[in-house]
């Protein structure tokens, strides 16, 4: 295989690693969320202000999976929320390297959400910095940063982005 063609797959991996990622949120399949990371995967949702002036806690941050599951199991039985869904738009997907053998990305998202009543709001925008395995047998984040363009969300950040 081709040098081109081994960026060609590699970019598509993480394109198709992306596209069930947000489809498992926007679906409320909460449940498989942490599977999309290794088990000592990272997640964090910081701000770009925060990332500009090298702040190292983020507004939520699950160093493994375990984390995230807690997360979830918390979400489903603990937290209390005004019902909502999200609807995640995904572009500029790009492989920007790779290190310590993991493909290095970034993707700009845009997430509106959408509550009960069937109101529809811009609620985020911002990129993903994703740090990706492609060892296993399917492609899995060792580390998903979740940078949002602004610093003010208007209400609990409860769903996973």
């Amino acid at each position: 295989m081709t040098e081109a063609a081994d960026q060609i797959g590699i970019a598509l991996q993480v394109g198709n690693l992306l596209a069930d990622y947000v489809d498992c949120i926007d679906g409320d399949a909460l449940e498989s969320w942490p599977g999309f990371f290794r088990a000592d995967g990272r997640y964090r949702i910081t701000t770009a202000n925060s990332v500009a002036q090298e702040l190292p806690i983020g507004i939520v941050q699950c160093d493994n999976r375990a984390m995230m599951m807690d997360r979830v199991a918390a979400l489903r039985r603990a937290n209390v929320y005004e019902a909502q869904a999200y609807r995640h738009l995904i572009s500029a997907i790009r492989v920007t390297g790779h290190a310590d053998g993991l493909i290095e990305a970034k993707a700009s998202f845009l997430v509106a959400r959408i509550l009960r009543d069937g109101r529809q709001d811009l609620f985020a925008t911002g990129c993903y910095l994703d740090k990706v395995d492609l060892a296993g047998p399917r492609p899995r984040y060792a580390e998903k940063l979740v940078v949002l363009d602004s610093d003010k969300i208007d209400t609990l950040l409860a769903l996973p982005l």
